[in-house]
């Protein structure tokens, strides 16, 4: 058994230490906002924050968290910075097929809470490792300055 503090409470995982964050999620804890994207770490569909950083949870074991801070979409809704990046995202009509959506909201999350007026490039930088099959980048860039506009 593995102990892992996630979205704020204590929550024990029975599986292997080398399990991915995104499957004890999933499967043992039935937390399925995180999404299964390529599993190689390079669209971010699955990205969480571990103690507040953006991480692709698809190739991070669970035994690197224990002791840390794991954070899902499914908390960012009690989160004034997640609930001002979602009201955002649903004002400039971010989501089309809407797979990358949970990894974009938390990639935006955790750039707003570093720098609370990204420019162009911030945004682009922070955002480069989430891809959009649907190609909404623009309004995903709108969205998280008009979140950001919300929060000042």
């Amino acid at each position: 058994m593995l102990t892992l503090n996630i979205n704020g409470r204590v929550l024990e995982v029975d599986a292997d230490p080398a399990t991915p964050i995104l499957w004890a999620l999933r499967d043992q804890l039935d937390m399925t906002g995180t999404k299964f994207g390529c599993g190689a770490a390079l669209c971010g569909a699955c990205t969480v924050h571990l103690d507040g950083n953006p991480v692709r949870s698809c190739v991070t074991p669970i035994s690197s968290a224990q002791g840390h801070k794991i954070t899902t979409i499914e908390a960012m809704e009690g989160d004034t910075i997640g609930k001002a990046v979602q009201d955002a995202w649903v004002r400039h009509d971010v989501p089309q097929c809407g797979y990358c959506q949970s990894g974009q909201v938390m990639s935006a999350v955790a750039l707003l809470r570093t720098n609370k007026r990204p420019s162009d490039a911030d945004i682009d930088g922070a955002m480069s490792g989430n891809i959009c099959r649907c190609g909404t980048y623009q309004r995903i860039r709108a969205a998280i300055k008009d979140a950001a506009d919300t929060l000042a």
